[in-house]
């Protein structure tokens, strides 16, 4: 993994400033990934001073990438969705890209009130398919479904319509949700309210197309996050690839320090290492501070909690022959906005060129105070399959 940082130009330093942490992936003569962050490094500015900057330092990144990177999937944390999402969307409309769109309100934790995560490829070429955006880079179609809502009833109804809409999305591809998806996020409103609708309507879904803990489940994170619907107490944004091979997702548990998800009524892998030609790529599922059986570790000591929550990602990154030095890019989710500078000390120590960002989003069980989630890559051969 390569890492380095850009700075802003000097016309966006005039207006705000505005920093880009970046980390990219090449191997020997296959596509390049670059895996970014946008932060806003001025909270005293207003919103729309904040998205100015923003948006020209990412118009500006975009343009420098264009000869040699496609833009493929970006996400905008903000934090007022009600007053924010639709000048978001509509500042991103005007950059013209076609690149797959998500917007959820999980407030920055440094006190800003907006950042981005932009994730792109070489050699990309996208295009629209239905509801989804899909990238097509060599012998696979990468699938980004995004902002996914259905405003009506409860969590469990919603949730429920939800998937069902994403395997007519996929269905209309010829690719289905057990074999092509990777990776699901749900974003629940009051999550201490509504994440239990979320399980239940995930859990039936997933037993009606024959996901048990016989089989499988998918690599996931279930947070705190909402838009600016209120009827819309879930959100879900999905990434699928079609191309992939029957023996190609390899799922991780670390049963020495996790237990099975199904034991606790949730159902969702831990993690997921999804095997290229030429690299693999590792998707771990938002982790919190967790026992093998279930139970929550260090209860009130948030330093405590992230150190055992860090043992838990190393070792499902371990399990998938990987480590914390092939990481390109962390989510952190904290529950107290009182713990913000331990939690950004803690990993600015350990973790200071890993591209991360901190956001203000509870966690589903009110004891877990932090959660963590996390995408490393890694330069393999696995002569089985195709380059990524």
């Amino acid at each position: 993994m390569i890492y380095s940082r850009i700075e802003t130009d000097e016309a966006i330093r005039r207006i705000g400033s505005v920093r880009l942490d970046c980390a990219r992936f090449k191997g020997v003569g296959s596509a390049e990934e670059s895996f970014a962050f946008l932060h806003v490094t001025d909270p005293m500015l207003p919103y729309s001073q904040q998205a100015d900057a923003l948006f020209q330092l990412l118009k500006h990144w975009m343009m420098e990438r264009n000869s040699s990177q496609t833009s493929v999937f970006v996400r905008f944390f903000v934090s007022d969705a009600s007053n924010q999402e639709a000048d978001v969307a509509h500042r991103w409309q005007e950059l013209g890209s076609k690149a797959a769109l998500s917007i959820i309100q999980q407030p920055p934790m440094d006190g800003t009130k907006v950042a981005a995560w932009v994730y792109a490829v070489s050699g990309a070429q996208l295009h629209v398919s239905g509801p989804m955006v899909a990238a097509r880079i060599g012998d696979y179609t990468h699938y980004w479904y995004t902002n996914n809502t259905l405003p009506m009833s409860d969590s469990l109804t919603q949730t429920g319509g939800i998937l069902e809409a994403y395997e007519q999305a996929l269905s209309a591809v010829k690719c289905n949700l057990p074999a092509h998806c990777v990776r699901t996020w749900f974003f629940v409103q009051n999550v201490d309210v509504n994440y239990h609708g979320v399980v239940v309507g995930r859990r039936e879904n997933f037993a009606r197309i024959g996901l048990t803990e016989k089989t499988h489940y998918i690599a996931s994170t279930g947070i705190e996050g909402r838009s600016a619907d209120p009827k819309a107490l879930v959100k879900m944004d999905a990434y699928a690839v079609a191309g992939l091979q029957p023996n190609q997702q390899q799922y991780l548990y670390a049963p020495d320090y996790l237990n099975p998800t199904h034991e606790y009524g949730v159902t969702f892998e831990r993690g997921v290492k999804v095997k290229y030609g030429d690299r693999g790529h590792l998707f771990i599922s938002g982790t919190a501070s967790i026992n093998n059986k279930g139970e929550v570790v260090h209860v009130g000591d948030i330093r405590k909690q992230t150190e055992r929550m860090w043992t838990n990602v190393e070792q499902l990154l371990m399990e998938g022959g990987a480590s914390f030095n092939d990481v390109a890019q962390m989510f952190v989710y904290i529950r107290d906005v009182a713990d913000y500078k331990v939690v950004n000390d803690l990993f600015e120590e350990r973790f200071p060129m890993v591209p991360k960002i901190i956001l203000l989003a509870p966690v589903c069980r009110p004891a877990w105070l932090i959660e963590m989630e996390c995408v490393a890559v890694v330069k393999e051969e696995n002569p089985g399959f195709a380059a990524f």
